[in-house]
């Protein structure tokens, strides 16, 4: 059994015991989330598709940590203009398990 979930503006397709990286949550680390914005769920009688969501569907995650992902380095500039500029941006993200998915 999987299922697609909405969180942070993106589309993930997760099953029992995925670790995945999702957006940042205002959650501390060894807490339950629920996602119920569920996109999709697929069982072995076939696929589920909401219009947008699926009613009554929800997926449990346990949160094991937040953190910063890799520097990624940001250089824009001006041809002939003597103009440039380098940043650095690290984006924020939460890891979580999923723990079951409620159809």
């Amino acid at each position: 059994m999987y299922a697609v979930i909405e969180t942070g503006g993106k589309q993930y397709r997760v099953s029992e015991g995925d670790v995945i990286f999702v957006e940042k949550l205002n959650v501390e680390a060894d807490s339950e989330v629920t996602f119920d914005k569920v996109v999709a769920v697929g069982k072995d009688d076939g696929l589920v598709a909401g219009t947008p969501f699926v009613e009554g569907a929800s997926v449990v995650a346990k949160t094991l940590k937040n953190g910063k992902g890799k520097k990624i380095t940001v250089f824009t500039y001006k041809p002939k203009k003597d103009s440039k500029r380098k940043m650095g941006h690290r984006q924020p993200y939460t890891q979580v398990r999923i723990e079951s998915i409620n159809a």
